[in-house]
């Protein structure tokens, strides 16, 4: 048969256009889609060699070649697949010349934000060839016995030939002509990083030059029986370019609501902790074993970002715009799936293993509280697996919200917490006095974006999170406590309290809303609290720190005063003897409680205070 030439419609010409010019936003895909494309075709050859007897060329190894000519500037893909009969290099190939076109661009110009999904119904992938090609062979020869090999050539403008190719062995035969501007792609080094990079995971042999590039197994798609512990660390080390080993693994497939497989892997290093910037996801998205997103930003919550491994899902829609995926619903589909399990996982390895998950919280338990207050879809999950000390364990010993929960007297309603730099500062202060007196465990919350964390959950099993240094804290009464320590203080009578805490307000100003008697100090003479319920002192210090010049101003709090103590009962007799010296100490008082709330005070003036009453102490 004579070589014949078939014109592209108007309609073909600007669909060529978009594909090449206007759908990717990186060249290396072309391969991607080339290698894709053959691996289909291998497989439907593996699929056909089961149901039929007779086929063409049966014993040749099922396999993609490739090679490059570096003088010739072009590039060569060969597989072993199924092959075409020339009526079916026109209609797959010609496909975008036919009523799919038409269709294609009818759709196309309904969205006005190019729904490149669309693109997957029209199987036009392989032009993606010329986005790096001049003119684009495909020789190819069908497994059918009856068959003629056959040419398929066009530069991708406005026509195409076809004509018979005698002695083709059974599969198809790309050789790309590379454009000027694309001679890197006649490269070994470059082919072969794209493969590694797109196509590791082809379940079928890729030589480039003879030699196998894809060389790691797809283990997520094996059963979790078929594989060895050291099979698994070493696709850890490929995946998530490691030297050492995980810490921990998760394997699952899913059927439903999605076909998912995935393997993830918890580093045993975090490299934020060591001050290497924030670290990009680690988890690619893959579908049937081809690459759609590496290192996807979307697959996953932003919180679970310290993850390593694969997502594998059949239900991704395989389309010319891999990289940029359109189904937003499907990916949140995925997305809710995996982070599921995995915090399932997590739960499992803490009941399972308590020295392995203290281990994990200690390296990604910031991420975990970054989840709590950013997730609310998760956020129940992941309160359940928050870890802390309290005034009930032991130093370094860390407690769930459920033991807290689980140990909580009859007569206790709320979840109390309190931060500190640390649990000695933590212990050394005043907030803990009146939940010592009542027995009650507090937590302790040492980090800065725990209190953020707390005020985010709100409450954790019905039961409200409650700072210590609120104002407005209110413990259950016992009586006969308060008895007892009413008549040991032997507190300043109504009447003059109340005039000192309002000369106290006075003598303060600004500095504070109010001054108050206290009804939690024990053995502290004063004490800041917050008016405001949900702004803790630690979330202050950070917001004030986050402020470039430190302008935000320090919010007006509450002064609580001990009028059981002696140096409050002091205060007020040294009110009518010397005043002026009186209202030194007041501001000293006021200082040293900001201190013990860990809040910044003016060092200067407060040294020189300090001095002025030392002075007045040895004359």
């Amino acid at each position: 048969m004579s070589k014949e030439t078939m014109e592209f419609q108007s309609e073909t010409r600007k669909l060529l256009d978009i594909v090449i010019h206007s759908l990717y936003t990186e060249r290396d895909i072309f391969l991607r889609e080339l290698i894709s494309n053959a691996a289909d075709a291998l497989e439907k050859m593996r699929h056909e060699s089961i149901l039929k007897k007779d086929i063409f060329d049966k014993d040749v190894e099922l396999g993609i070649n490739i090679s490059v000519d570096e003088k010739a500037h072009t590039l060569t893909v060969v597989d072993t697949g199924l092959g075409m009969t020339r009526d079916e290099l026109v209609a797959n190939l010609g496909t975008i010349a036919h009523s799919g076109s038409k269709t294609f661009l009818n759709e196309l110009s309904e969205h006005e934000q190019k729904d490149t999904s669309l693109i997957g119904q029209f199987g036009v992938g392989f032009y993606a060839a010329f986005m790096v090609a001049k003119l684009v062979r495909v020789q190819s020869r069908s497994y059918q016995m009856d068959d003629k090999g056959h040419e398929w050539v066009s530069d991708g403008t406005g026509s195409y030939t076809v004509e018979e190719c005698p002695g083709l062995h059974r599969g198809t035969k790309l050789i790309l002509e590379l454009n000027d501007d694309s001679h890197d792609y006649a490269k070994e080094d470059t082919v072969k990083r794209i493969i590694k990079q797109y196509s590791s995971f082809v379940p079928f042999p890729i030589k480039l030059g003879g030699e196998k590039v894809n060389t790691v197994q797809a283990l997520w798609a094996k059963g979790k029986n078929e594989i060895k512990d050291e099979e698994y660390n070493d696709f850890y080390k490929f995946v998530g370019a490691a030297y050492d080993e995980p810490l921990s693994r998760l394997h699952f497939s899913a059927d439903v609501p999605l076909s998912i497989k995935a393997l993830l892997f918890i580093p045993k290093t975090n490299m934020e902790r060591m001050g290497l910037g924030r670290m990009d996801p680690g988890v690619s998205l893959y579908c049937q074993k081809i690459l759609i997103d590496q290192h996807s930003k979307t697959i996953l919550p932003e919180w679970l970002r310290f993850l390593k491994g694969v997502i594998d899902s059949e239900d991704i829609p395989l389309n010319i715009s891999r990289q940029a995926l359109q189904d937003n619903a499907l990916v949140t589909k995925i997305n809710k799936v995996v982070t599921t399990r995995f915090l399932k996982h997590l739960t499992a390895l803490a009941k399972k293993d308590d020295d392995k998950y203290a281990e994990f919280w200690k390296t990604f338990g910031m991420f975990l509280k970054e989840g709590a207050t950013s997730d609310f879809t998760h956020r129940d999950a992941i309160a359940k697996l928050l870890r802390f000390e309290s005034s009930a364990s032991e130093s370094g010993k860390l407690i769930s919200l459920a033991e807290y929960v689980e140990r909580m007297p009859e007569s206790q309603k709320d979840i109390y917490y309190i931060n500190g730099p640390s649990r000695e500062a933590v212990e050394a202060g005043p907030y803990l006095e009146a939940f010592k007196k009542q027995n009650f465990e507090i937590i302790y919350t040492l980090e800065p974006i725990d209190d953020f964390v707390f005020s985010h959950l709100g409450e954790f099993d019905g039961k409200k999170l409650v700072s210590a240094d609120r104002a407005d804290l209110d413990l259950p009464e016992d009586k006969e406590d308060k008895k007892e320590v009413e008549e040991a203080a032997e507190k300043l009578d109504k009447n003059i309290a109340a005039s000192l805490t309002k000369w106290m307000k006075e003598t303060l100003g600004d500095r504070v809303k109010d001054v108050a008697e206290s009804k939690r100090l024990v053995d502290s003479p004063a004490i800041i609290v917050n008016p405001d319920g949900f702004m803790t002192s630690s979330m202050e210090r950070i917001m004030r720190a986050q402020t470039p010049d430190g302008g935000l101003p320090m919010s007006a709090k509450n002064l609580e005063i001990n009028t059981g103590h002696p140096l409050i009962k002091g205060l007020a007799e040294l009110r009518v003897k010397n005043e002026a010296f009186a209202k030194t100490i007041v501001e000293q008082i006021h200082d040293n409680a900001m201190i013990q709330a860990g809040l910044m005070v003016e060092p200067r003036a407060m040294v020189e205070r300090n001095y002025r009453i030392l002075a007045e102490a040895v004359k």
